[in-house]
């Protein structure tokens, strides 16, 4: 199960794909008819836009306020993938009709270019996720723990599990690694489990200590087994199964306090 798409380093999550695919529709096609109408409406389109991020992102932030709210900062760091697309979608609606009553001119070439956007971004996303199902089961793989135990992925089934794939030289996983660990002291639930990526048990037991966290299930991974499993593209990567172990979603980047709220909610539900 892909999520994106990698050119080199980068990595270009099919999601941002799509939004970046429907912000040029709507700015072709509303550019397109508003130049043979004699009228300007690109600024207002960009506008348009922007009203509908804001709406995207103050909805999520809103439903998940008590988590951004104890560290206001974070609201800022939209790289965490915090968005409502629904709401995102009706504020950029609602913006546009409100310009159109300001200027008559202008109702055209917003409504066809935002519909073009509109349309585009349903049906990609209905694209997305109606993708296949891989398949992909918790595997029954052995890893060392740090304390050199012999520990079998297959044990935590029965619970939600979160498999998170890390390593001490990577500044988001090092970022994200406090907000992991509350959530495994709160969610007695869901096991969390820390599978760290071709390190050996002496570096990650040292980290450990640095950072004085007292993580549970923290495995090693030397010859990186997960990454070859999972395919993985990119560091920090954090897999979400049930109870039955199916693998529900990965994230592939850094989380926040709420998007992992958010991807939790979706194997305990």
């Amino acid at each position: 199960m892909n999520d994106a798409i990698q050119l080199g380093p980068l990595l270009l999550p099919y999601t941002l794909l799509l939004v970046l695919a429907c912000v040029g529709a709507t700015t072709l096609v509303g550019n397109a008819i508003a130049k043979r109408a004699g009228v300007q409406v690109e600024g207002v389109l960009w506008r348009t836009l922007l009203a509908g991020a804001l709406a995207a992102r103050l909805a999520f932030v809103l439903e998940y306020r008590s988590l951004y709210f104890a560290s206001p900062l974070s609201i800022l760091d939209i790289r965490d993938g915090g968005w409502n697309a629904g709401v995102g979608l009706a504020g950029a609606w609602l913006y546009a009709l409100h310009r159109q009553r300001l200027s008559p001119a202008l109702t055209k070439p917003l409504r066809w270019g935002l519909a073009a956007g509109t349309v585009l971004f349903v049906i990609g996303s209905g694209v997305l996720a109606l993708r296949p199902d891989t398949g992909q089961t918790l595997p029954d793989l052995a890893f060392s723990s740090v304390d050199g135990k012999t520990v079998q992925l297959g044990q935590f089934a029965g619970k939600p599990v979160v498999i998170n794939l890390w390593a001490t030289w990577c500044p988001p996983c090092v970022r994200e690694m406090p907000v992991l660990h509350q959530a495994q002291v709160e969610r007695q639930d869901v096991h969390f489990v820390f599978l760290n990526q071709g390190e050996d048990r002496l570096t990650v037991s040292r980290w450990l200590q640095s950072m004085g966290l007292p993580l549970a299930n923290v495995l090693i991974d030397e010859p990186r087994q997960a990454s070859a499993t999972f395919k993985q593209q990119g560091y920090p990567t954090t897999l979400f199964f049930d109870a039955q172990g199916r693998l529900v979603s990965r994230r592939i980047g850094e989380l926040s306090a709420a998007t992992l709220q958010e991807r939790v909610r979706q194997i305990t539900k």
